[in-house]
């Protein structure tokens, strides 16, 4: 489906309820899969919890997570503990092409018995599930840390619960840091001191009620449109928290360069344009790798000159985000440059119109590019891959005020 968007004007006022964080959501599926008295609320309506969902009640031989890299880690670990039972994990073309070898090699240092089935080190893999008895491993932890949280969230089940050492820089330790939380929220101890993690054998918990905060990486495209729109206009957000576990809450910090302000009252947040934006642009991305492509996006529509780094991670994600970035912002216009691990933009004094954005099968492609339509007509293409984190986004646009053809 390919969905053109008229230049539109925001509505001056808005309210939005977005769905539950889908990474929380997929790491608390797994965890009450492990310990079926954990109660969740607000789950996570995306393609990839879904996906989560049916696998782990999945009886069958083969499970086909499609585009699910979250998934495909996770239910690496699940699966890999899984006494008597054996499954074979496989995705789609590109998720043949994302690399699984880090989780498998630390995995099988702790026991584990994993097979891959085409390519070593790629998808599809065929697992064997045992009794892991080996409590210590050391792994890379400069590529992904969901390689991190797939090993942190079963570890509770290790018979001497896991000690982890992490070699290289850490990559991403907000989501890290999220996994602990969840995990010492429903009673299971962590530690975390310098390179070492360190997370306690546990049987059994208690019966725990669990309300997932929202999505703050679906926040990111609604901070986007009001840094795009006039000073005053203001969006009201349900279910965020103002401590919370997810990295990319840094969004209210980082939006500030843009006018944008966020006031927190109960569980919302409002965020309004109130001033003027800064230039240039300069963010270490280390952290918060996934508003990437929302921050470039928003820094071309503005004018304005950004240095973005700390996108290594981009490189392996449902595309290759860098270099599909320079591609579409290089069509709408921008002077743009790539590296492994930035991204460099120029100032620009003009948006070229009615440009058709491919998508290449990334939701954050889709949703990022979207808010150009507050400046120029725009087409996005296989407008329905947001299906996999945030499939009502379309019409939460529309109720904003966005036009679509």
């Amino acid at each position: 489906m390919n969905l053109f968007l008229k230049q539109s004007i925001l509505n001056p006022e808005s309210s939005i309820r977005i769905t539950g964080s889908k990474s929380e959501t997929n790491r608390l599926l797994l965890l009450q899969a492990l310990y079926p008295e954990i109660v969740l609320e607000n789950i996570s309506h995306s393609d990839d919890s879904n996906v989560m969902t049916l696998a782990l009640k999945s009886a069958d031989k083969v499970i086909d997570i499609l585009h699910a890299g979250t998934a495909m880690r996770f239910l690496t670990a699940y699966f890999a503990i899984q006494e008597g039972k054996t499954v074979t994990l496989t995705g789609s073309n590109r998720m043949k092409e994302r690399p699984i070898k880090i989780l498998v090699d630390a995995l099988r240092q702790l026991g584990a018995e994993i097979e891959y089935v085409e390519n070593d080190g790629f998808p599809p893999i065929k697992i064997a599930g045992k009794k892991i008895t080996k409590n210590k491993v050391a792994l890379n932890a400069d590529v992904s840390s969901q390689y991190i949280s797939a090993l942190l969230l079963i570890a509770p089940k290790f018979e001497k619960g896991l000690e982890l050492t992490l070699e290289g820089e850490i990559t991403s330790i907000p989501y890290i840091k999220m996994t602990l939380a969840l995990l010492n929220e429903v009673g299971i101890k962590t530690k975390f001191e310098a390179n070492k993690i360190t997370v306690s054998h546990q049987l059994s918990i208690g019966h725990y009620p669990l309300s997932i905060e929202s999505d703050w990486s679906s926040a990111s495209y609604f901070y986007s449109i009001i840094a795009l729109s006039n000073r005053g206009t203001q969006i009201t957000l349900s279910n965020y928290k103002e401590k919370s576990f997810q990295g990319d809450s840094n969004l209210s910090k980082i939006y500030k360069l843009f006018g944008v302000e966020t006031t927190f009252i109960g569980n919302k947040i409002t965020i309004k344009k109130t001033g003027a934006n800064q230039s240039p642009i300069k963010l270490d991305l280390n952290m918060t790798p996934d508003i990437a492509q929302t921050i470039a996006v928003t820094c071309f529509a503005l004018g304005l000159e950004c240095d973005l780094t700390g996108l290594h991670t981009l490189k392996i994600k449902e595309t290759d985000r860098l270099e599909a970035l320079k591609t579409e912002l290089t069509k709408l216009g921008a002077k743009i440059t790539v590296t492994n691990d930035s991204l460099t933009l120029g100032p620009s004094e003009t948006i070229n119109p009615n440009i058709s954005i491919v998508t290449y099968n990334d939701h954050r492609m889709a949703m990022a590019f979207a808010p150009l339509a507050l400046r120029v007509p725009i087409c996005i293409e296989s407008a329905d891959v947001v299906s996999k984190s945030y499939p009502t986004f379309w019409e939460d646009l529309k109720q904003i005020g966005f036009k679509t053809a």
